[in-house]
């Protein structure tokens, strides 16, 4: 008899939508190499659209959501990874077309998987998740690009966020001057705690009537937001300075001009968490590990339950969140 464990599943018929913690079977999961018992997952704000019947997200009912995990290995097909490995895994098709990490148990592709670092536990792996690779990601390609903390100071928008409270803590614990935005007054106090030398208001960055090219404020930039903000902080970039997009919440649209480029030589970086190569991945995993994992990582996490999932995802969308929720799969 297939074993049988619980998973978070949401279904939607003609008539109804659901969102329920259900027992499921081995014969369940979906084919791949590695087989994973799965002891922590994340909460993102991909996983709160999966919960509900209009976010665009699922192309398929029945389905587990949960875009990371993190976990020990029950059985492989591939010699890369043998039972008893503790591994993570995020991004890729990982609870958006293919069964995630809101599961006891998870069966993914082998390419998908990265061996935990030995410096880092399963629940510090979820503490980061796809938001804190994301950070991690941008810092990386943001140094590789030539910024140094020498060169000034670095804004993060979005602060309290997932991907924004991992970069200021990221930032801070490579030494730079961090300028964190929040439209949250409330959380001044927690951003200070992360690392963050000066706290702005969502306005100041963004004032109603957007300059093509303004005054020169930060060196560099970690974006999760986009939309109008974007075109703010390109204004504001110090000459030869770089911004890291890696989000949408502000929209999709970005009200620039070619002036920021061009008169000042500012690059726009786009960050790919959800294809980067697993060269790259294991590397930034490796950094995520020693010099980019900050001093008060617990200070960014709180912990459910697996019975606590649906409305935490709830809270995600409602723009409750803060930090980044650490999912105890086993409890």
């Amino acid at each position: 008899m297939s074993k049988s464990f619980k998973a978070l599943v949401v279904n939607k018929t003609e008539e109804d939508f659901s969102v329920n913690v259900e027992s499921l079977s081995m014969d369940d999961l979906p084919e791949g190499d590695v087989t994973i018992q799965v002891h922590y997952s994340s909460v993102n704000y991909k996983d709160g659209l999966a919960s509900i019947p209009k976010g665009n997200i699922v192309k398929s009912y029945p389905f587990v959501p949960g875009i990371d995990l993190a976990g020990i290995v029950t059985s492989s097909g591939d010699s890369r990874y043998k039972e008893g490995d503790k591994v993570i895994v995020t991004s890729y098709e990982l609870g958006v077309s293919h069964y995630g990490g809101y599961s006891e148990y998870a069966r993914v592709p082998a390419e998908w998987v990265v061996p935990l670092p030995e410096h880092l536990t399963m629940k510090e792996a979820m503490t980061f998740g796809t938001a804190g690779f994301t950070a991690a990601l941008s810092i990386h390609q943001l140094e590789k690009n030539g910024l140094t903390p020498e060169d000034g100071p670095v804004l993060v928008t979005g602060a309290t966020g997932g991907v924004g409270s991992m970069a200021v803590s990221m930032l801070a614990k490579r030494n730079y001057d961090v300028i964190a935005s929040t439209g949250k007054e409330s959380e001044h106090e927690y951003l200070k705690k992360l690392g963050a030398k000066e706290i702005i208001s969502r306005e100041d960055v963004t004032p109603e009537k957007i300059r093509p090219i303004g005054k020169q404020r930060w060196a560099g930039a970690i974006d999760p937001v986009g939309g109008k903000t974007l075109a703010a902080v390109l204004s504001h970039t110090q000459y030869g300075g770089s911004v890291a997009v890696s989000g949408l919440t502000g929209g999709g649209d970005v009200p620039t001009t070619v002036f920021p480029f061009i008169l000042r030589g500012v690059n726009l970086l786009g960050i790919d968490s959800v294809y980067c190569p697993k060269d790259l991945r294991v590397t930034l995993w490796e950094r995520m590990a020693t010099d980019l994992k900050p001093d008060g990582l617990h200070d960014i996490q709180n912990e459910v339950s697996f019975n606590e999932l649906p409305q935490t995802l709830s809270d995600i969308l409602a723009g409750k969140a803060r930090g980044r929720t650490v999912v105890n799969i086993l409890e």
